[in-house]
């Protein structure tokens, strides 16, 4: 599994912006590699990431900002709409020929999309939780956020973007995807 550790861990919103930061990287690791093998590991390293990163905002950051910011509701349900496509999007990606310009061009259109919407949560989501939360619940939120990445899914799931479907059908779903991460691993 690819290491999801940033720089900050005493501030969730800049553990979050750190990832952010690192995704958009990996995904220029993906799109300009030269061999098949690197694009290969790129990618699932950037796939697994993508799936523990949004898995762990669905069940920590998103319920919070729903209760505690203005205009909770419709920011949250903006972004778990633009999470649902982004995981359908990743989905195909997932069973494209990964060496085809089909796969390159439909990976730009992806990390343009989950750039645009990386930039949402910081402008209307996480900005306002930082000035909403004191230091201390900005920390346990970011220890909250790495344990649920330390068990969430490592591939994308549509349809499963709330905290209480993570819940139920997270563990589940995170055992066979890391299953299936090991065996591809070993058949590569």
């Amino acid at each position: 599994m690819v290491e999801t550790f940033v720089q900050s861990t005493d501030d969730v919103v800049a553990f979050l912006v750190g990832q952010h930061n690192l995704i958009k990287d990996m995904f220029d690791d993906v799109l300009y590699a030269t061999e098949t093998k690197a694009r290969e590991k790129a990618f699932v390293d950037l796939r697994q990431l993508l799936a523990v990163h949004e898995t762990a905002e669905e069940m920590i950051v998103h319920p919070r900002a729903r209760r505690d910011i203005d205009g909770g509701d419709e920011v949250v349900d903006a972004r778990l709409k633009e999470e649902h496509e982004a995981k359908e999007q990743l989905a195909q990606l997932e069973n494209m020929d990964i060496d085809s310009q089909e796969f390159l061009d439909a990976l730009t259109v992806f990390r343009d999309a989950v750039t645009s919407h990386a930039d949402r949560e910081e402008a209307e989501e996480f900005s306002q939780l930082q000035r909403e939360l004191d230091a201390k619940e900005l920390k346990w939120m970011a220890a909250a956020v790495q344990a649920a990445e330390a068990i969430a899914p490592t591939r994308p799931h549509p349809g499963v973007e709330s905290a209480k479907l993570n819940l139920a059908l997270g563990p589940f779903a995170s055992m066979l995807d890391r299953a299936r991460d090991t065996i591809s691993a070993v058949l590569r």
